[in-house]
Formats: C-alpha cells, sequence, structure tokens
C-alpha cells in the first residue's frame, strides 16, 4: 500500500510536532511535506532575549534544512491557495494533492491596522521586530516606556508581563530605571486570567518593581507627533516608547479558502478535525478553546498525530484536554511556571503556579533544548 501522504502547512510548534511524531512513529507508512515560507524557526521567548541584548538572532535560529526524519520533505515555499474540499494545495513553486492536510500556518501580525502604530512605536511580536529593539533600547534612557496590546486575541497572554519585567532588570543594569515609568497596557482584567494565583504573583512583582497595570484596555490607536496612545476608554496616555502587540489575524491565503468564515479556522475541539474530511487545523490559526501559544500547538499536534495513526493502525486516540504548561520571565534570572487545562476536567479554573525561581529558569532552557533535539536533531 503507497504511503499516506500528509501535507502540514507550516513549520512552527504545531506543524514540527505532527511531523516529528509521525515520522518516529510511521515512518514507512506515511510520505510527509512540511511547507513554511521562511528558513528557520525561532521560540517565540527567544525573540524577548534578542530584544534585551541577551543574544543575537543567528544563535536562537534553527535551520528547517537541519530536518533529517525519516519521510519528512521540507520545502521553503509560499503556500498561495488551500481548497480544503479536494485537499490541494498550491504554493509560489509547486502544487500539493493530500490525503491528509494540516494547516498550522499560525496568526500574522498586522501592525498597520492600529493607526500610527508603524509611525510612532515598535511591534516586538516578530522576529524582524524583535531584533530592530534590540538597536533601540539602548538609546531609551529616560520617560514612559509604555507596553500596549492592540486587541484580542494575540499570542502568549503573559508575554506583556514579561517584557516589562525584562525591561526593568534591562534597565536596572545600565542605571536609568529611576528615570523611566513603565506601564502595561492589557484588554485583560489581569495578566493571567485563568491562573489567579499566577495573577497576584505577576501584580505583586509589578507593585515591587514599580510597574503599572492598565487592565481591560485595549489600544486604539497612537498619534506619533503628540506621542499619546489613545486607548478604546477614550483615555490617552503620553510615551515616550511604546511596545506594541499588534492585531492578530489568520493569513490571508486561508481566510481566501473559505476555512475561516469566523475569522479563525474552526475545529471540533478535542479532536481539531475542521469540517472538511482529512482536514485538521491547530495552533494560532484554529479557534480552539485555548490561548494562542506554542505548548497548546504542541499539545494539540499530538492528537492530530494520533489520529492520523489511527487512519493506520487500529488505535485509540485520546482527546484533545487543553492542557498547557507556560513558562514565564519574572527578571532577576528566575522563571515561574503555570499549567492550565481548558478543554476537559474543570475547565480553566485553578491554574496551578509554581513560584519564580532560577530551577525553573534551567528547566525552560532544558524545554527548548529538548524540542530542537527532537525536531532537529541538535
Amino acid at each position: 500500500m503507497a504511503p499516506l501522504k500528509v501535507v502540514i502547512l507550516g513549520a512552527g510548534f504545531g506543524g514540527l510536532e505532527v511531523a516529528s511524531r509521525l515520522s518516529a512513529a510511521a515512518p514507512d507508512d506515511v510520505d510527509i511535506t512540511l511547507i513554511d515560507q521562511n528558513d528557520s524557526f525561532v521560540f517565540g521567548f527567544s525573540k524577548l532575549d534578542v530584544m534585551f541584548g541577551r543574544t543575537t538572532l543567528p544563535q536562537v535560529r534553527a535551520y528547517y534544512r537541519e530536518i533529517d526524519k525519516p519521510s519528512v520533505t521540507f520545502r521553503r515555499e509560499t503556500v498561495t491557495s488551500i481548497d480544503p474540499s479536494t485537499r490541494k494545495v498550491a504554493t509560489d513553486r509547486s502544487t500539493y494533492q493530500a490525503d491528509v492536510l494540516v494547516v498550522a500556518l499560525g496568526a500574522d501580525l498586522d501592525p498597520a491596522a492600529t493607526p500610527g502604530l508603524v509611525e510612532g512605536g515598535h511591534e516586538f511580536y516578530s522576529v524582524d521586530g524583535a531584533a530592530r529593539l534590540a538597536s533601540v533600547l539602548p538609546t531609551f534612557t529616560s520617560g514612559h516606556a509604555v507596553i500596549g496590546v492592540m486587541g484580542t486575541p494575540f499570542k502568549c497572554p503573559p508575554a506583556p508581563a514579561e517584557t516589562a519585567f525584562m525591561l526593568h532588570d534591562y534597565l536596572t543594569a545600565r542605571q536609568c530605571r529611576d528615570q523611566v515609568q513603565i506601564s502595561v497596557v492589557s484588554p485583560l482584567p489581569v495578566p493571567v486570567p485563568p491562573s489567579p494565583a499566577t495573577s497576584r504573583a505577576i501584580l505583586d512583582g509589578f507593585a515591587e518593581r514599580g510597574i503599572s497595570y492598565l487592565g481591560g484596555q485595549t489600544v486604539a490607536g497612537l498619534d506619533p507627533g503628540r506621542r499619546t496612545a489613545t486607548l478604546h476608554s477614550g483615555i490617552d496616555v503620553d510615551y515616550d516608547l511604546f511596545l506594541g502587540v499588534p492585531l492578530h489575524r489568520a493569513p490571508q491565503v486561508v481566510l481566501d479558502s473559505g476555512l475561516a468564515d469566523s475569522g479563525w479556522v474552526e475545529v471540533e475541539p478535542t479532536t481539531l478535525r475542521t469540517p472538511y474530511p482529512g482536514v485538521y487545523a491547530l495552533g494560532d490559526v484554529a479557534n480552539a478553546p485555548v490561548p494562542r501559544a506554542g505548548v497548546f500547538a504542541e499539545r494539540a499536534a499530538a492528537v492530530v498525530a494520533d489520529q492520523i495513526l489511527a487512519q493506520l493502525f487500529a488505535g485509540d486516540v485520546t482527546p484533545y484536554d487543553g492542557y498547557g504548561m507556560c513558562y514565564i520571565e519574572f527578571g532577576d534570572e528566575r522563571v515561574a511556571r503555570v499549567e492550565v487545562t481548558f478543554i476537559t476536567a474543570n475547565g480553566p479554573e485553578g491554574g496551578p503556579f509554581t513560584p519564580p525561581s532560577r530551577d525553573l529558569a534551567i528547566e525552560k532552557d532544558h524545554f527548548g533544548t529538548s524540542r530542537l533535539q527532537r525536531w532537529f536533531g541538535r
């Protein structure tokens, strides 16, 4: 029997995990094509390290050309059309016909959708944006630094808080923290709503460091001339440095495909199946009831891979539970951990929290290196 043709669109957490699991479990029974328009993978948390000068971009890139797994072929191409009814994909270089199609193209950032952000602020959620800020931050020594979120959903909800802690440390090391006011503006009422203990710890950390948190607020636009950010509530906030989390949207090719009539790809929450047979969607592009973060995409990828394997071999599949474990930078080389389950059992309430420590910073490093080993063999 010919191998099952699996086409995976997007080589982030989700796409890499699906490909690795299928290759390990059934190398002779699958023919996997992994497509991404980029040449390399960068962890989301590494972008902050680049931004604050802890490392450089070349040091945190994992190049897709290094993938050497049975039955996996990587193609650096841009997806130009998706036909979910026939599972046919076109790129700028070729076309592909899939037996199983996995859409894991993530969410695109749209800085231009917020008036004034491109002209008067700096987005730090993209790799390029973080790298640009590495040369901007050394010139900032006084004034009001505002870390602002343009709307929901947005990737990695704790990241704005992490940025504030890391900015505090960065300015302290440069002996200019006393000359800078730091504020976080977020649509979330508290930094991590599913985990009250995590939110309390972050807000306590903010209070200790003199960082302001404006919850339940989103940034409607910036006036570069006046150096003010206008919130949807009508409040104007003066700034000298604006670090923005842009609006997120599904990639245009996904919107054009008819998969995302509601703005994101609708999936059955416990299986990640779309309404189209043989088509799955996971990660930031999918409208599953979980945060948009790599750890949730990785967990969802395991469920998708198991369903594909069940198509080849008899076996049970454990439903997706929406569990995720997230590391949170608290500054001073300390990291905390929060665990949340969104779909099964008691839902998101509770969110067990492990206080920040340097041991957890080591554990976070191991989390990253273990994924690079599994996905790239590094």
